[in-house]
C-alpha cells in the first residue's frame, strides 16, 4: 500500500495530536465556552473546527502567554517595539511544520534587528528543544502553547478534538496592530512564505543610516539625525 504526501502529512498530524493530548496537562479551560469556526480549514478533504476568537487585520493583537524551552513564561508584550512575525504550526515533528520552521529560521537571519520571528506550536518544550538542537534552529524563538492554550484560544487556532494549532502566519507591527494574517486552508499545505516575508519587511520601520550623517564629528548631533530619519521613514509607510 502506498500513501500520497498529503496523506502521510495527515497521518503525522493525528499521531502528533494523540501524543500531545496524552502528555499535556494544560488543556484546563472549558472548550465549550470558546467560539467555533467551521469551513475555514481542511484536514485532507474534510473541514475541521477551529476553537477560539478569530482576529482580523487591523485589530490590536491580543496579548498571550506561552512558555519557552525552560517552561518560563513568554508574553507578546516582551517584544514591545519590535515587528513580530508569528509562525503557528501543528507539530514540529511533522514534515511541513519542520520545513516551515527551518525556512523562517533561514530567513530570520537576513532580517533586520527590529524584526522578531516566533514559532509557536502545542508541542511540549522538551520536544521543541530536541527539534531545535537537531535542526540547528537558532534565529527564531520557538515557543510552546501547550500549558495554557492561551495563544490558540485568543487567535482562533485551536483544532477541536486534536489539541493542535492550525497552520497560520501573523505579523504584528511595533504598535501592536495585526497587519497580516494567513490561515492556511489545508493543514498539510505550506503558508505563502514570500508574501509573509515581503509584508514583514514592509511593516518594520526601515533602519536608515545616511552615509553623509556618519561624517558629522559631533556624536550627539549624529544620533539625533538618525532618530529623526527613522521616524520619518516609519511614518511614510503607515
Amino acid at each position: 500500500m502506498t500513501f500520497s504526501t498529503s496523506n502521510i502529512a495527515l497521518i503525522s498530524f493525528f499521531i502528533a495530536s494523540l501524543a500531545i493530548s496524552t502528555m499535556s496537562h494544560g488543556y484546563n479551560f472549558d472548550v465549550s465556552k470558546l467560539n467555533s469556526t467551521q469551513n475555514l480549514v481542511k484536514a485532507g478533504d474534510k473541514y475541521i473546527t477551529l476553537l477560539g476568537q478569530q482576529v482580523k487585520v487591523g485589530d490590536p493583537a491580543p496579548q498571550f502567554k506561552v512558555v519557552d524551552k525552560n517552561f518560563s513564561p513568554v508574553r507578546l508584550k516582551d517584544f514591545l517595539g519590535q515587528t513580530v512575525l508569528i509562525s503557528a504550526v501543528p507539530s514540529l515533528d511533522t514534515g511541513v511544520c519542520s520545513i516551515q520552521t527551518k525556512r523562517f529560521n533561514e530567513e530570520a537571519e537576513k532580517l533586520p534587528s527590529n524584526i522578531t520571528v516566533l514559532t509557536i506550536s502545542n508541542d511540549l518544550p522538551f520536544a521543541q528543544k530536541r527539534f531545535c538542537d537537531i535542526k540547528k534552529i537558532k534565529e527564531v524563538k520557538v515557543l510552546s502553547d501547550s500549558v495554557w492554550r492561551d495563544f490558540g484560544a485568543k487567535y482562533g487556532l485551536l483544532i477541536k478534538d486534536m489539541g493542535l494549532l492550525t497552520r497560520a502566519v501573523f505579523i504584528i507591527n511595533k504598535k501592536g496592530k495585526i497587519t497580516y494574517k494567513e490561515i492556511v486552508p489545508n493543514i498539510s499545505q505550506h503558508p505563502d512564505y514570500d508574501k509573509a516575508l515581503s509584508k514583514v519587511r514592509y511593516t518594520a520601520p526601515v533602519l536608515v543610516i545616511d552615509t553623509e550623517v556618519k561624517t558629522v564629528t559631533d556624536g550627539k548631533k549624529t544620533e539625533e539625525v538618525l532618530i529623526e530619519k527613522q521616524k520619518k521613514t516609519e511614518e511614510n509607510k503607515q
